[in-house]
């Protein structure tokens, strides 16, 4: 065991420690912690088993090129190409949750609601993967669509709870998904495999302000409904 990882969690314990990491150590995971923790993922479930998801895990230097590339996207203000509808706008309670969310994150990052070049700066963290040495891109394959996509949304769940349980910390990006052109470039994947988000993940660096916010989750009786 390296000196990061720590004993494995039970499910219940990983299901509330995971959480969303905007900061991390250079030091990368071993080689057969990845390959433990993606074979693991391949039990997710799945419509019929088709098992749609494609992920490409980036390290190395591989990473240092893709980081480079999509941080002067952002930089530069490159419009959008996203694979998927990117600009959504929440209202009502959903809206509530977002504004909620973003003012525990700037606010323990000390960036002002007015600080616009300090927003951006923030934002453009997003392309440069918070610092993580390795990535997880999730293609879908043509002509896949919503069903499928709701199974790969199980499949990073699934991920994500697995690299908890071994003290490994991750943040899912929808912001990776928003110049797949350059993705699909670098990674050298064909046009009919479409981006939908990807996966930071490493170890995380407790100095970091943005490790500070904490969000919380709806009341269960706000959420969910019981019929019988």
């Amino acid at each position: 065991m390296s000196r990061h990882e720590r004993p494995s969690l039970n499910v219940d314990d990983a299901i509330r420690r995971r959480r969303s990491v905007r900061g991390f150590l250079p030091d990368e995971v071993p080689e057969a912690t990845l390959r433990e923790v993606f074979e693991l993922a391949q039990w997710s479930p799945s419509n019929c088993n088709v098992q749609p998801w494609t992920p490409h895990i980036v390290s190395g230097e591989a990473l240092k090129r893709l980081r480079a590339a999509l941080v002067a996207a952002g930089m530069r203000d490159e419009p959008i190409k996203p694979d998927w509808p990117a600009d959504g706008k929440f209202t009502g309670v959903y809206r509530e949750r977002q504004v909620g969310a973003a003012q525990a994150l700037y606010g323990a990052m000390g960036v002002a609601r007015n600080d616009t070049v300090g927003r951006k700066m923030a934002y453009i963290r997003n392309h440069a993967f918070f610092d993580a040495p390795h990535a997880v891109l999730i293609f879908m394959p043509e002509p896949f669509d919503t069903r499928e996509a709701t199974d790969i949304g199980m499949y990073a769940q699934t991920l994500m709870l697995a690299f908890t349980a071994r003290g490994i910390a991750s943040c899912a990006q929808g912001a990776l998904g928003l110049f797949p052109d350059i993705a699909r470039e670098h990674l050298e994947v064909p046009n009919h495999y479409k981006l939908l988000f990807g996966i930071s993940f490493g170890y995380e660096d407790r100095d970091v302000k943005a490790n500070a916010a904490r969000v919380d989750r709806a009341k269960i009786d706000d959420a969910v409904r019981f019929h019988r």
